[in-house]
């Protein structure tokens, strides 16, 4: 997930991007098959995407299983509507939203991204937001999406005799600070847009939540059973909804990241052309000091996070076993996955779903900026602890 909060409209049938699109994708056949050649190229691609199906899907998948089963015990048994008390009052002077807005926060963090259009769509939730508050939900709900996954796989990753612990603790701390960075940009273009005297809601009350909250019927037993199912559920759905990402997004920037073994291609998994590390070493003097990636395969990651963090924690434990990164990567890389979390293809739905279509590209301005330096902070933390 991270990426598949989709909207759809009516064009012509056959336009000028029917064009465009085939002279793309001729073109970058072209590329892959000159070098690569045609049957090695066939090869790789459908070698490396069995084997990310394989190896990657499905163990990220019982991570979301777990982590959609522990999330729905935290909100079954009230420890969620604990730690929205405690983060309540951080919420107006960290990002001028009101308390309630902290349930957001813990919503997209065991979620995704949409989760908190859900939330902004109840009347018991907007009627403590100000007009200008609202279309900024969309940059703080993106900078939480899928954290909970992101962290607990990136822990996961830790090659023997080491731990991820604090890098994933650092990274989700790089997100926060990128979430205020994003959220306050966004606010300046929505004070212009709506003032900051009119409120997002007005009229009859409905339920309180941030006083109240649902439960299951049922002993305690059942409803900790029922809640464990319920929450592996929604991690099989998650699962399966970053099959295709994963798939067709990693094997395409493997290909354009990795080199063939001895400089020969068999048709071997992970082999392909070396574009991304090419970018990566002409940008180097801003990703060296900025980001501290140590190969610049690295940009590979955040590159990918742009339209799905599900794809790019699928690159980590490959770069891993090729020795291309470490602990300052996987705490940016947690800390850009986090924040920016598919944002570009999440944002555009997202705000049209807030009534506020025409502050889109204001609102990819400012997480651009967030995930940047949720990405810097995060390099920052590491090389002072």
């Amino acid at each position: 997930m991270g990426g598949s909060y989709v909207d759809k409209k009516i064009v012509k049938a056959v336009n000028a991007e029917s064009f465009i699109f085939i002279a793309i994708i001729s073109g970058s056949f072209l590329f892959l098959s000159k070098t690569m050649g045609i049957a090695n190229m066939f090869s790789t691609m459908m070698k490396t995407a069995h084997d990310l199906l394989i190896n990657t899907v499905f163990f990220i998948m019982a991570i979301a299983v777990l982590a959609g089963a522990f999330g729905a015990l935290l909100t079954e048994f009230g420890v969620v509507a604990l730690i929205n008390k405690i983060l309540s009052p951080l919420m107006k002077p960290l990002y001028d939203m009101p308390g309630a807005a902290s349930i957001g926060v813990i919503t997209t963090y065991l979620s995704d991204n949409p989760a908190i259009i859900t939330l902004s769509k109840d009347k018991g939730f907007a009627r403590y937001f100000k007009r200008y508050q609202i279309p900024a939900l969309t940059n703080l709900g993106t900078a939480f999406g899928m954290g909970l996954i992101v962290t607990t796989f990136m822990i996961s990753q830790a090659p023997e005799g080491q731990s991820f612990i604090l890098p994933a603790i650092i990274g989700n701390i790089g997100a926060v600070v990128g979430s205020i960075v994003s959220v306050r940009i966004m606010m300046h273009f929505t004070k212009k847009e709506y003032g900051t005297e009119k409120m997002a809601y007005e009229g009859e009350e409905s339920i309180d939540l941030t006083k109240f909250r649902e439960i299951r019927s049922g002993s305690i037993f059942q409803r900790a059973l029922e809640a464990i199912l319920d929450g592996g559920k929604t991690g099989v759905e998650m699962g399966l909804s970053i099959i295709p990402g994963v798939i067709v997004i990693c094997t395409l920037v493997m290909m354009l990241t990795n080199s063939p073994k001895g400089g020969v291609y068999t048709g071997a998994a992970y082999e392909g052309v070396p574009v991304l590390p090419w970018i990566g070493e002409k940008l180097s003097f801003i990703l060296k000091p900025l980001l501290g990636f140590k190969n610049p395969e690295a940009i590979a990651f955040p590159i990918t996070a742009l339209g799905a963090v599900g794809a790019a924690i699928g690159l980590v434990p490959k770069f891993l076993q090729q020795g291309l990164i470490g602990a300052n990567e996987i705490a940016v890389f947690t800390a850009m996955g986090m924040c920016w979390s598919g944002y570009l293809s999440t944002h555009v739905a997202m705000m049209d779903a807030l009534e506020s279509r025409q502050l889109t590209n204001k609102a990819i301005f400012a997480h651009t900026i967030g995930g940047l330096a949720a990405g810097v902070v995060a390099h920052l933390l590491v090389t002072f602890t």
